[in-house]
């Protein structure tokens, strides 16, 4: 564990010198503001705590959010260490690939908690703050911060993976940009089209739950939507959460992360300073 947490402590700085920490703190804290101040609205129509019905929101915000984050900060992890030269003389030191990129991993992934506490920490004292009831939702809001952090997880080692097979940080800032184009956006619309043209038929019961869950993004928000028990209140693909068990979608969340780091670490050994 020692080379893993040098390497992370090397990178959290980086991070700091390059503002990527205040940066997604920053982002957090004022989405989770804006979300706490417009989502007390229909509490009271609702019948649920303020605190409920803002996790609902920050789980909306956190599917297009927390992977443009984590892809931000981990595009050029390996690209820019190859353009700038430094990847030789990392290599240098008694710490294997596999050890370089956890420690970046690591570090990234601390960043990326953090920034979550104090976002989710704003909107949970909002809540707290005028509405005593809100109490009930903090189940619900600790669920969503463990599942954000494993998104966060699982496009942190994909960014990995497009960076190491980049190999160069524009080629490997417009990949990102498209995978999470592809993940959070094209992907939803694309079922969603095969749905409405397949008019009920085996596409739809055989096979779309099984693409649904395959995407992490679909399967956080789909395991949170299951769990707080909001599918009526889920649109679009997003509504298919109850008839998708929520078991199913805890395990893509689960080994994505670990399937993506895989990939990442074996695309690293690829790669020559």
């Amino acid at each position: 564990m020692t080379p893993i947490l040098a390497s992370a402590a090397a990178e959290f700085r980086i991070a700091l010198r390059n503002r990527w920490v205040a940066i997604a703190i920053l982002m957090m804290a004022v989405f989770a503001l804006v979300l706490s101040a417009a989502g007390s609205a229909p509490t009271g129509r609702l019948g649920v705590d303020r605190l409920s019905v803002t996790v609902a929101s920050l789980t909306s915000l956190a599917v297009y959010l927390v992977p443009l984050i984590a892809l931000l900060m981990s595009f050029d992890a390996i690209a820019g260490e190859v353009e700038r030269g430094t990847l030789p003389l990392a290599l240098t030191y008694p710490v294997s690939r596999a050890e370089l990129l956890a420690g970046k991993f690591v570090a990234h992934l601390g960043t990326l908690a953090l920034a979550l506490a104090v976002g989710y920490g704003i909107a949970a004292g909002t809540a707290l703050a005028v509405d005593p009831e809100a109490l009930a939702g903090l189940p619900a809001l600790l669920r969503l911060g463990w599942t954000s952090l494993l998104l966060g997880a699982a496009f942190l080692a994909a960014g990995y993976a497009v960076s190491a097979l980049a190999r160069r940080p524009g080629a490997a800032a417009g990949a990102a940009i498209g995978l999470w184009l592809g993940l959070i956006v094209l992907w939803d619309l694309a079922l969603l089209a095969a749905v409405v043209a397949d008019d009920g038929g085996a596409f739809t019961r055989q096979v779309f739950p099984w693409l649904l869950v395959g995407n992490p993004a679909d399967a956080f928000r789909l395991f949170n939507l299951a769990a707080s028990g909001a599918t009526a209140a889920a649109a679009g693909v997003g509504g298919a959460a109850a008839s998708v068990p929520a078991l199913h979608a805890l395990v893509s969340i689960l080994a994505w992360p670990v399937l993506a780091f895989a990939l990442a670490t074996a695309a690293f050994r690829r790669v020559t300073p």
